[in-house]
């Protein structure tokens, strides 16, 4: 099983039939108009209601026994022999409570020869071996003895949890010792003998002074009391028998694994027949009422909140009362309020959290005005006004040094919307938040494509709430103030709403992924990067100033040259950047031909446009290359001086999750996806990023992904063994398509044959194909149907995808995520026809895009497992390619452990007929290794 790195999955296992007696014994008769009593299956239903509503549990099952005779009746006839029947009153009720577990959509497991416990025992010890945390629902100290660090127990009735501390009040020893206490004590209620004369005080006396059983009773014989003495040198053997009675199996073959487990949504109508059939009134009322807050009205989503309470938090004991309520309840929805959204620069102003819904606090941490002056929104702060930090707020140190265990708790699942964002900010105060969830991405797995994926637009759209925005709090323009001069009467509904927010939205959104069986792509895809990429953006990368600075007056020197020469063709001086005045110096006063005016009156001068006329006149080529220079120059070598933090020396790029629908990561401030690499000019961009002294940059790049995932998805046979063979792809599609041997090949045939291949991929034209080799139409479309014959998989592939959109409103990756597709039924030809070129191109894009996230999921452990976790940095993701900072020594073993980690990411999913290569480089900057 595979194990997210940052969140720990959390186990609930039910001890079924121990539960049953003690709802039945603990509670007053109940009974049907029909005369079925039902107090035992009341209180099992009251009690997983509450745990399923309240746990956060990942994987949920219910252990019965099956029958009376198990193994241990074989060790020993008497055990449990004496034990009366079950009552009559509680005879009839166990096909109920089954009945129950199947109407909460819950696994109820049992297994003949053994009892609940060897179950929840095995369940247990798989889970926590896989690094989960597990409760154990039920009281009975027989299950005591396998709490651990990752093992607790949980007593519904009373409310109590149970760990090492309370395992030792009641035994006298540690949970690893119950057993052998045990032994010695004995247990009349399951007629386990013991050792007579010995209970469970004396036992832990015992086990305490000689370390365990087997020492105390090759030692009995320096026993001082003569009795005791006695008895353990007589009846060690039936010590022995009593260890194995109380020992559970660990180890038992599971019918039913544990994946299984994994927790479903309540079918609601059936949950809701299963009580009224059995006229829990009350239990009925408390359903109808939770469904109803995440039941969709028709319209938007849950039915809207009547009241709601957000609490400042400004003392040190109110914020002990939250932290203690988020334990308790393991799971919390956060927020941070920040000076900036650039998560370099920003400071840490105030937190806001939630852990039920209808209420939230916020804690201030570094506001700088006074909580009377809360009127100053919407003013400038005057420069002459010294604003005090007077207001009352926890000191931010002790504040942290509270919250810090709960955020790095395993077992408390943190909620947030851009989580990343927020770990980011805390990172940089010694706190690494540890279990997380993410709204943005659950909403984007749930429905990428179909809308955005912000608070303000989610919460609208499911909750129907219309949020405090920023501006209103804040101001705009020239009157917006950063969020610590905000007073205490806006802040808190602002920023406590974020968090509350949050919560809902979690609610509501997470289990439709179950649901709609999304989760694996969420668990295994997204919520796992979230980490890895703040990691990311923390390190940054180098870059070379005094280059840049060089480069930028390279640039300056030649769009100068090409400005005179512009002018000097142009008859006149003109605002090149100008579409307008551009438009009529070509249109009008040069008189081209080919010029299309806009809606507003105005020639188009796009980039299409002019690369079209590129042979009418030779000003032409020369604003190409104007506006290309133009833009290195203000987008990279100028900006990326200026986005160096000063702090690091380095750029910190953001990286935007939800921010292509096909899945693959963008990036902004700076954009490192969108570096021009076609040109000299952009390629030297590339040479400013460096590594620090003593180390290297490494690339790792997927060769010609995309075009291998066609030939896999469209079952392109020839074309996968051109793979396999590791012959020339664009080659060998020529010589298909164009009937050439392929000694016969010449250079401009191959590029023809590489321009039709991608260019299938994105549902290319032969208008499109044509002006992009610069043929007729006739013989672009000659060129089309060639490929479409000689490879007929892939048409096939293509009017699959699009039929498979049609009827579904998605496609999917090889991963099964999904990727929304707006227009494929719209009317307009234009729109209808480009949402078709999305659903054939989406599931290629997308499937390599969840590869190389799969790749940077397994890197840093592979890395860690060879002991180089500490000295290979992953610093960026550009498209296909990762990159690396490393030691100059380790560069070549850092690329040996890579790379097939990134060519086997997909094998573990689904077998590729087509081998996935890595190009691996190295070099002092990035274009040297790229």
């Amino acid at each position: 099983m595979e194990q997210s790195q940052d969140k720990q999955k959390h186990v609930y296992l039910i001890d079924g039939s121990g539960y049953i007696f003690r709802a039945f014994f603990g509670l007053p008769p109940m009974s049907r108009s029909d005369g079925t009593p039902t107090n035992a299956v009341y209180g099992f239903c009251n009690m997983v209601f509450k745990l399923v509503e309240e746990s956060g549990a990942d994987y949920v099952g219910v252990l019965f026994d099956r029958a009376r005779k198990t193994f241990r009746s074989d060790i020993y006839p008497e055990y449990k022999a004496h034990r009366p029947p079950a009552p009559d009153d509680l005879i009839p009720q166990f096909p109920l409570i089954r009945q129950a577990t199947e109407a909460f959509n819950l696994p109820a497991i049992d297994m003949e020869g053994f009892e609940a416990d060897d179950l929840i025992a095995t369940y247990a010890t798989i889970a926590a071996a896989s690094g989960y945390k597990v409760t154990i629902v039920s009281s009975d100290k027989d299950l005591m003895q396998l709490v651990d660090s990752n093992i607790t127990m949980y007593d519904p009735m009373k409310n109590i949890e149970i760990g090492a501390d309370q395992v030792m009040e009641k035994f006298g020893v540690a949970p690893d010792l119950v057993i052998d206490v045990q032994a010695l004590a004995g247990d009349s209620a399951d007629n386990v003998p013991g050792v007579a004369g010995i209970g469970i005080k004396t036992a832990a006396l015992l086990i305490n002074q000689y370390g365990d059983l087997d020492n105390l009773l090759s030692k009995a014989h320096e026993i001082k009391q003569p009795k005791r003495r006695e008895n353990l040198i007589n009846q060690a053997d039936m010590a022995r028998i009593s260890r194995k009675l109380v020992t559970l199996d660990r180890n038992m073959k599971l019918k039913i694994p544990l994946d299984d487990l994994l927790r479903k949504n309540i079918d609601h109508d059936k949950l809701l027949t299963f009580l009224k059939e059995n006229e829990f009134r009350r239990l009925v009322s408390k359903f109808e009422s939770e469904a109803a807050e995440i039941e969709m009205d028709g319209r938007t989503g849950p039915m809207p909140i009547e009241k709601v309470e957000y609490s400042l938090i400004q003392d040190i004991a109110s914020l002990k009362k939250w932290v203690a309520a988020a334990k308790k309840k393991a799971i919390i929805a956060i927020d941070t309020e920040t000076t900036s959204l650039d998560q370099m620069s920003a400071e840490l102003v105030g937190i806001s959290l939630a852990i039920e819904t209808g209420a939230a606090c916020y804690i201030p941490l570094a506001h700088k005005i006074k909580a009377e002056q809360g009127d100053l929104l919407g003013g400038l702060l005057d420069d002459n006004t010294t604003q005090t930090a007077d207001i009352k707020q926890i000191p931010i140190s002790e504040a942290l040094a509270i919250l810090k265990p709960m955020f790095e708790d395993k077992g408390i699942l943190k909620i947030g919307q851009n989580i990343k964002y927020d770990m980011s900010i805390l990172s940089q105060y010694g706190i690494n938040i540890k279990s997380i969830d993410d709204t943005m991405l659950l909403s984007f797995v749930l429905s990428g494509g179909m809308h955005g994926h912000g608070m303000d637009e989610l919460a609208k759209k499911h909750l129907d709430v219309d949020t405090i925005k920023f501006k209103d709090v804040c101001g705009a323009g020239k009157s917006q103030i950063t969020f610590d001069y905000v007073g205490l009467d806006k802040e808190l509904n602002y920023a406590a709403e974020d968090s509350h927010i949050t919560l809902r939205l979690h609610k509501f959104i997470k289990p439709q992924l179950l649901s709609n069986k999304l989760t694996p792509v969420y668990e295994t895809l997204e919520r796992p990067l979230v980490d890895i990429l703040a990691n990311m953006e923390q390190r940054g990368i180098l870059v070379d100033q005094v280059f840049l600075r060089k480069l930028s007056g390279e640039f300056a020197i030649r769009i100068s040259e090409l400005a005179t020469n512009i002018y000097k063709l142009a008859e006149q001086e003109f605002n090149i950047a100008s579409p307008k005045q551009l438009g009529e110096i070509l249109f009008n006063h040069l008189g081209l031909k080919g010029g299309k005016k806009t809606k507003t009156g105005i020639f188009s001068t796009s980039a299409s446009i002019l690369e079209d006329l590129a042979d009418a006149h030779p000003i032409i080529n020369d604003i190409l290359e104007w506006r290309s220079l133009s833009k290195l120059k203000s987008t990279y070598s100028d900006a990326l001086v200026k986005q160096i933090n000063p702090k690091t020396g380095r750029v910190h790029t953001s990286y935007m999750m939800t921010g292509a629908q096909t899945g693959r990561l963008s990036s902004t401030n700076p954009n490192l996806q969108n570096i021009p690499i076609r040109s000299e000019e952009g390629r030297k961009i590339r040479q400013a990023f460096i590594a620090k002294p003593d180390h290297k940059l490494i690339s790792l790049d997927y060769s010609q992904i995309e075009l291998r995932l066609v030939a896999e998805i469209a079952d392109l046979k020839s074309m996968q063994q051109a793979f396999d063979d590791g012959i020339d792809i664009y080659a060998m599609s020529a010589s298909e398509v164009f009937n050439i041997a392929l000694e016969d090949m010449t250079a401009d045939i191959r590029r023809k044959a590489k321009a039709i291949n991608f260019g299938i991929i994105y549902g290319i034209s032969a208008f499109g194909l044509a002006k992009q080799l610069g043929v007729s139409r006739t013989e672009a479309k000659e060129f089309i149907d060639n490929y479409f014959k000689r490879f007929p998989g892939i048409r096939a592939y293509m009017d699959e995808k699009i039929e498979y959109c049609r009827a579904n409103g998605y496609v999917e990756t090889l991963f099964n995520r999904r990727i929304h597709i707006g227009g494929i039924l719209d009317k307009n030809p234009m729109r209808r026809n480009y949402a078709e070129r999305q659903a054939i191109n989406a599931p290629i894009q997308g499937s390599a895009a969840d590869i190389i996230k799969r790749a940077m999921i397994r890197i840093p452990k592979a890395l860690q497992d060879a002991n180089l976790g500490n000295s290979v940095a992953m610093l960026l993701q550009v498209h296909d390619e990762l990159i690396f900072e490393v030691p100059n020594e380790l560069s070549q073993q850092a690329i040996d452990i890579i790379k097939p980690v990134m060519e086997n990411a997909i094998k573990p999913a689904k077998l590729l007929k087509v081998p996935l290569i890595v190009d691996a480089g190295i070099g002092d900057n990035w274009h040297q290794a790229h």
